[in-house]
């Protein structure tokens, strides 16, 4: 099975190996990632983030150094969300693609906010790299 997929992206001027360099960087992640913004800690080499529902696990699966910046995210019931994030050479710059799938269960409403709560990450994402 499989599920319907919508693709968000940004470009961002800066060279790809600058933009994988710090979104890479599991402890970049609350200077642009709303869901992550009360912070993330490395705990034993897991990075764990606070979420109202308990700690939440994030985890690079990589090759990061290739621009794969795709993170399994670890709920505190133990499912798993993939969440599939490139960064692709744009000229001189970067073009950083999101990959959001709608899951079971997930309404229209749901799935439009979840969209633009990862537009809004990837605009910060953009400022803070264009700084």
């Amino acid at each position: 099975m499989t599920w319907p997929a919508h693709h968000l992206s940004c470009t961002i001027e800066r060279p790809p190996r600058e933009v994988i360099a710090f979104a890479g960087d599991p402890a970049n992640l609350p200077r642009w990632a709303a869901g992550l913004s009360s912070g993330i800690r490395n705990d034993g080499g897991r990075w764990l983030a606070d979420s109202p529902l308990g700690d939440i696990e994030v985890a690079f699966v990589g090759p990061v150094e290739a621009g794969v910046l795709d993170h399994d995210v670890r709920l505190p019931d133990g499912t798993v969300v993939h969440n599939p994030l490139r960064v692709l050479r744009n000229d001189t710059g970067s073009e950083v693609v999101f990959t959001l799938f709608r899951r079971d269960g997930v309404t229209d409403a749901e799935f439009a906010e979840d969209a633009a709560a990862i537009e809004a990450d990837l605009e910060t994402l953009r400022a803070v790299m264009e700084s």
